[in-house]
């Protein structure tokens, strides 16, 4: 049977599978645009539509369970409804969602971040968005200058300075050791763009060229250490060091966007690399499942997170919810013990499926580390976004949808996206 065939049967059995989620999908679609509240939640031909979940499985509307290694797109390591976090979250509750105060458990919260990710001060924030923008703004006003520079198909949020060159297509992308300025969206203004300098992941040498050319304008360096919007892409030996050698040169803020890898390794990919940055973003997993960002790095440069010249507010920062959450997720439960269980379980998943693939002479990549990794269907490697353009998006789609249908979500949705591990 051709694949074209294979996808289309697969998608009718999974349209009977999912009536209702169909029908809420198309309700939704007259009260919210396109049915969803995230672009990334959308799929063909429609999204599921969740009930409830616990520890590694989901059901959706119509009664499907499923083996979740979506996890809330990284942001579940601890899993489900983890029991511990249900009962501490319940007494939390009761005593209140909100003060517009700090309190003890903040600082108790902060002490034990530093200490683990090795930062000298830390602001919280609510969402991974929220912290690079804010990361962005601080080295900015550390440095005085105006440019950043990202790489290509690399994704920080959807703040317009950095919605530029996150999933470019090859018309546009232009040179791959000098990529084009591409708005990832309408409505980011052209002088936003101009201000956003885009290099190849795993480029050193095109990387120096880009910050030679505009030595002195370049406030910050900001990537994920390990990119999980084009697959899994590992940083080439010497490529983090590089970059660090060559921020201190230009003077430039090095920022590490660990939203996803602060929870991915016990004290994030600085500390499994052994690269230490400026400023680093911490979010999604370090709260297990509740909203909580970080921003933090060097004293020399938080202490210009100073009111009334450099700001730095929300009504929800540092919620007392979400600090009991972030305590008890951090200090309960994915602790070193978690970690080393769950690296043994990743390279389980990680050598199966190269194992399957390989027996079945599919062409494909597995990358994986620690609790994380991706599958890339019709090429032999990815080390930067160039790589992932040629990956066969329409056999990921029907390996998709075919898990789907026999009770698994594999990764987050889309070709770019990747597995986690859970810990319950």
């Amino acid at each position: 049977m051709e694949t074209k065939e294979i996808h289309e049967k697969e998608v009718e059995v999974f349209k009977q599978r999912t009536r209702k989620s169909r029908e809420i999908f198309e309700s939704n679609k007259l009260l919210v645009p396109y049915g969803v509240h995230s672009n990334y939640r959308l799929i063909d031909p429609y999204p599921l539509f969740v009930k409830r979940a616990q520890g590694s499985k989901i059901w959706d509307v119509d009664g499907n369970s499923y083996l979740d290694f979506n996890m809330g797109f990284g942001a579940l390591v601890t899993g489900h409804a983890h029991p511990v976090l249900v009962e501490e979250m319940s007494k939390a509750l009761a005593e209140g969602t909100l003060y517009g105060f700090e309190t003890e458990e903040a600082f108790k919260l902060a002490k034990l971040i530093t200490e683990r990710f090795g930062l000298d001060m830390v602001r919280f924030s609510t969402t991974g968005l929220e912290a690079t923008m804010h990361a962005i703004r601080i080295a900015r006003a550390f440095t005085s200058r105006e440019k950043i520079l990202k790489f290509e198909g690399c994704y920080h949020g959807s703040h317009d300075s950095v919605l530029v060159s996150v999933k470019p297509t090859l018309d546009k992308a232009g040179d791959q050791k000098l990529p084009n300025q591409v708005p990832a969206s309408k409505g980011v203004p052209e002088s936003v763009v101009s201000n956003t300098l885009v290099a190849p992941f795993n480029d050193l040498q095109s990387t120096e060229n880009i910050l030679r050319k505009n030595s002195g304008k370049v406030a910050a360096v900001i990537l994920e250490p390990i990119p999980m919007n084009m697959g899994f892409v590992l940083p080439e030996h010497g490529f983090l060091e590089g970059l660090r050698k060559l921020c201190d040169e230009e003077g430039c803020v090095l920022i590490f966007d660990e939203v996803k890898t602060s929870g991915k390794f016990y004290r994030g990919a600085a500390g499994k690399f052994n690269v230490k940055p400026d400023l680093m973003v911490l979010g999604k997993a370090i709260a297990g499942g509740h909203p909580l960002s970080v921003i933090g790095g060097k004293r020399e440069i938080m202490e210009n997170i100073v009111p009334g010249k450099l700001a730095h507010a929300g009504t929800f920062n540092s919620n007392p919810l979400s600090v009991k959450a972030g305590l008890i997720t951090l200090s309960k439960i994915l602790t070193q013990e978690a970690y080393s269980y769950l690296e043994k379980l990743g390279d389980e998943l990680g050598k199966g499926y190269s194992d399957i693939l390989n027996d079945s002479r599919i062409p494909a990549v597995v990358n994986w580390m620690g609790l994380s990794g991706a599958v890339s269907f019709g090429i032999r490697s990815v080390k930067n976004w160039r790589d992932f353009l040629n990956t066969n998006v329409g056999a990921w789609w029907t390996y998709y949808i075919s898990m789907l249908n026999r009770g698994v979500i594999p990764c987050g949705t889309g070709p770019d996206e990747q597995w986690t591990m859970k810990v319950y």
